[in-house]
């Protein structure tokens, strides 16, 4: 009898064991690690926009031991949207974006290129148009009307300080843009320098630099509040990490961010005086 219930007592032991390595199994699928997706503002058709930075997310998660999904979007004002509605958890923005996503959802740039944005006007190299009063009543294209240095801050400028009227064309991407200057499709064309030095020679050749903005602070890395720190810190130590590393320094180049640095809201706040606002267009 005693060796039946000690038999009796092992077995229940093994099932109970086998029971406990069960749940626990369970629980490991259920605290399974996150993946973040990373959202990308689209100056590039979605093609060229995964080429430049889907392997920049797999260098990402190398180094952090993260995981991304990267989302792309057909247009900018899609993309807006779901920014504002916190659909990120990391985000590649235009700031004014930023500024309007961090007051609606509480977004912090981690990390932006040195360099500063500008915004450019371009038209064909034998355009007539060689003064900004000369656009007025022409056809302008932008990529979008929210887009900051290509469209918000440029049609600001061209009204407030050059009180010039044009008609505007949105044309989706800056790519868009660009092509439809040097088609004569559009009179002048807004974008930014760093997505003008992206373009192929042959468009570059085509097209010349009418008008710059005044410098702004570069597209940041964002990360949204629901982010632990932890995880917004090693993303951070990643882009700086980058640049020091050649490849790593080959992959920045393509977005581009040549000299990654760290930032705050207090490279950005100073744009909330500049009365974008009153230019800004409910999509």
């Amino acid at each position: 009898m005693t060796s039946l219930s000690n038999n009796k007592i092992r077995t229940a032991i093994t099932i109970l064991a086998v029971f406990i390595i069960c749940l626990a199994g369970l629980a490991t699928c259920s605290y399974a690690a996150e993946t973040y997706t990373f959202g990308v503002v689209p100056q590039y058709d979605q093609r060229q926009l995964f080429d430049i930075w889907k392997p920049l997310i797999d260098e990402l998660q190398r180094r952090t031991g993260l995981s991304f999904r990267l989302v792309s979007v057909p247009n900018i004002p899609v993309f807006q949207k779901d920014f504002l509605n916190g659909k990120y958890d990391f985000v590649y923005t235009n700031p004014y974006d930023l500024l309007q996503a961090q007051k609606s959802q509480g977004y912090a740039p981690i990390v932006r290129d040195r360099a500063p944005l500008r915004g450019i006007l371009v038209v064909r190299k034998d355009s007539p148009i060689k003064k900004l009063a000369e656009l007025n009543n022409k056809v302008v294209a932008f990529p979008a009307p929210n887009a900051l240095g290509a469209s918000l801050l440029m049609r600001a400028d061209l009204f407030r300080i050059y009180h010039v009227n044009i008609s505007p064309l949105y044309v989706k991407t800056h790519d868009s843009v660009y092509l439809h200057v040097v088609k004569g499709l559009a009179d002048a064309g807004g974008g930014v320098q760093k997505t003008l030095e992206e373009q192929e020679k042959p468009i570059q050749e085509a097209l010349k630099v009418l008008y710059t903005t005044r410098d702004l602070p570069s597209h940041p890395i964002a990360a949204h509040p629901r982010v632990p720190v932890r995880d917004a810190e090693k993303v951070r130590k990643a882009f700086l990490e980058m640049a020091a590393a050649e490849e790593g320094r080959k992959l920045l180049l393509k977005i581009p961010m040549k000299q990654p640095v760290s930032t705050s809201m207090d490279d950005y706040s100073p744009m909330r005086d500049w009365g974008l606002e009153s230019f800004w267009v409910e999509e």
